[in-house]
């Protein structure tokens, strides 16, 4: 009994993100059938739009499990992408899987920027003695007024 706590306690957490998609309400968009308002009735409002081209709208749905402690890792994930013509009505509605992520992985763990580097006691003292020098845009003798 004691054991079947234990591995129990070791099963996958599930969790489900964004959009819940359901296979009915899904297949019930029909194109040049469907418009905006109905598209909205039917499956809410999108997880996000198009800015260029097309208009589009996007469904994102995944679903994870992670062991405890461990990390999540995408077990089904899902794109409806509904466009629609220039009158709002629906031109095509595909729906995309994991085949289409693009997974990548960042160059080290640091951002390459110009400039050079600096300690942290130049960043501390670097700018004692500056205020007030020639050429620093400081109020001198030389500006209005003066």
């Amino acid at each position: 009994m004691a054991a079947a706590l234990g591995l129990g306690g070791c099963t996958a957490i599930r969790e489900s993100r964004g959009y819940i998609q359901d296979a009915a309400l899904v297949g019930s968009i029909q194109p040049g059938i469907d418009n905006r308002q109905s598209v909205t009735a039917t499956l809410g409002r999108p997880s996000f739009t198009s800015q260029f081209g097309e208009p589009t709208w996007y469904y994102v749905s995944s679903v994870t499990g992670r062991a405890p402690f461990g990390r999540p890792s995408i077990r089904n994930h899902s794109v409806l992408a509904i466009q629609f013509d220039a009158a709002g009505n629906v031109a095509s509605a595909q729906n995309t899987g994991l085949d289409q992520v693009a997974f990548i992985s960042p160059d080290g763990d640091a951002t390459p920027t110009l400039g050079r580097e600096r300690s942290f006691f130049e960043d501390l003292f670097g700018n004692i003695g500056q205020v007030g020098a020639p050429g620093a845009g400081a109020g001198g003798a030389g500006g209005p007024g003066g």
